[in-house]
């Protein structure tokens, strides 16, 4: 790494983040712990490295941070409630709809015109999103996927609030955000009456590495490298999730859950590339009459 040039440094940190993020479904499979115990341990020790890691940053409150943090509290619970209803496939790709949703509120919010790309995006993500919902789904999967598309839509809220609050309140909104997490969770754990060192070190590593080292790389990551190139590396875990769970857990996803991830996945990825390079987006400014 010593070799490398700021901006490559950037590109492997914000890489590392998003295979560490990837790593959340077949985990989550894993783990004989019912959503609502992952959620506090996974919770809990990734607050507790946040709070070694960021000290007095974790400090720093106002009101914005309390709104934001309970946003990624929804965030967290939602994505691990859908994980093990439904397929890993499904919780992923549903929840990677939240940039959609911010094309559509982020315009009511600040009172301005919606722009024809974004409209074309909005409607084709929302076709592939139709398409988990085709065919024969258990009771399970139709609520695994009705989590997946709440923890999209409060981290859409949560990625809005953090626009409109100060950038030192970061911290402390994904610190307490765990937090809250694993005081909402402490009833859940009460009936534990063991632990297994398979689901220990599991819980272990989604705390450390898939939580907290993941969102540092992230945040030292996107002081490196342009926005748009993190958000297209970002992609990176909702085409690995699916993956590692189909290699070590055996799940596999339905053909139009594939189709819908791929359409959903392209669209924001086409949506980026013309919005955000700047050589495109001159062409590509025209806004609905």
């Amino acid at each position: 790494m010593n070799n490398l040039n700021e901006h490559q440094k950037g590109i492997f940190a914000v890489a590392a983040a998003a295979l560490l993020w990837s790593s959340g479904g077949i985990l989550i499979k894993l783990i004989t712990f019912d959503a609502m115990q992952i959620s506090f341990f996974r919770c809990f020790i990734a607050a507790i490295v946040f709070a070694i890691v960021f000290k007095k940053d974790i400090l720093k409150i106002n009101f914005f941070m309390f709104v934001n943090a309970a946003f990624y509290a929804l965030v967290l619970i939602f994505f691990v409630l859908a994980t093990k209803k439904t397929t890993a496939a499904n919780a992923i790709f549903l929840q990677s709809t939240a940039p959609i949703y911010v094309l559509i509120f982020e315009p009511i919010i600040n009172k301005t015109r919606y722009e024809r790309i974004n409209i074309i995006t909005i409607i084709v993500c929302f076709l592939g999103m139709i398409l988990f919902f085709t065919g024969k789904l258990s009771p399970g999967d139709l609520r695994g996927n009705i989590y997946a598309l709440l923890a999209g839509l409060a981290f859409a809220a949560f990625f809005l609030g953090m626009r409109k609050n100060n950038h030192d309140y970061h911290f402390s909104s994904i610190f307490y955000g765990n937090l809250f997490v694993a005081i909402i969770c402490i009833p859940f754990v009460t009936s534990l009456h063991s632990i297994s060192f398979s689901n220990l070190w599991m819980v272990a590593f989604l705390g450390v590495f898939q939580i907290a080292l993941a969102y540092t790389f992230f945040s030292n990551g996107l002081k490196r490298i342009l926005a748009i190139e993190a958000s297209l590396i970002s992609l990176i875990e909702p085409v690995l999730n699916p993956v590692w769970v189909f290699i070590g857990y055996g799940e596999v996803p339905s053909v139009m859950a594939i189709i819908g991830g791929i359409i959903i996945i392209s669209a924001i990825a086409i949506r980026t590339l013309l919005v955000e390079t700047p050589i495109m987006r001159g062409r590509f400014k025209n806004t609905l009459p």
